[in-house]
């Protein structure tokens, strides 16, 4: 029998919105991408990495996130959180101790 992770879900604070993306036809034979709203969840989020990548005459900052919330089976992988102007692509969605209870999603968030 597998244990239960232990996860305090008090700590689910973080009020994020939860969006897919659809793309639509730009009327000249391309397509854009059209981000819109699917729920709204409340999350841990926890840093784990950062990196700056300098080239081109730019700096890119990339920080890597665990996002922590109640099991929704509308998160996929390829789906995006935001927080007002910051950013989360969903790079992964997990269930850490298969109990059905939590998904953790690996995020990154460039630019930041």
């Amino acid at each position: 029998m597998k244990r239960a992770l232990a996860i305090d879900p008090g700590r689910f604070r973080t009020e994020l919105v939860l969006e897919r993306v659809d793309d639509v036809s730009d009327g000249m034979g391309g397509e854009i991408e059209n981000w819109s709203a699917v729920a709204t969840v409340f999350a841990h989020i926890e840093p784990v990495s950062a990196k700056s990548v300098f080239g081109a005459g730019q700096t890119l900052e990339t920080v890597t996130h665990l996002v922590t919330l109640r099991q929704d089976e509308d998160v996929k992988s390829g789906m995006r959180f935001t927080k007002g102007a910051r950013m989360f692509d969903i790079l992964t969605v997990y269930d850490p101790d298969e109990t059905g209870r939590y998904f953790q999603c690996e995020s990154r968030e460039i630019g930041r």
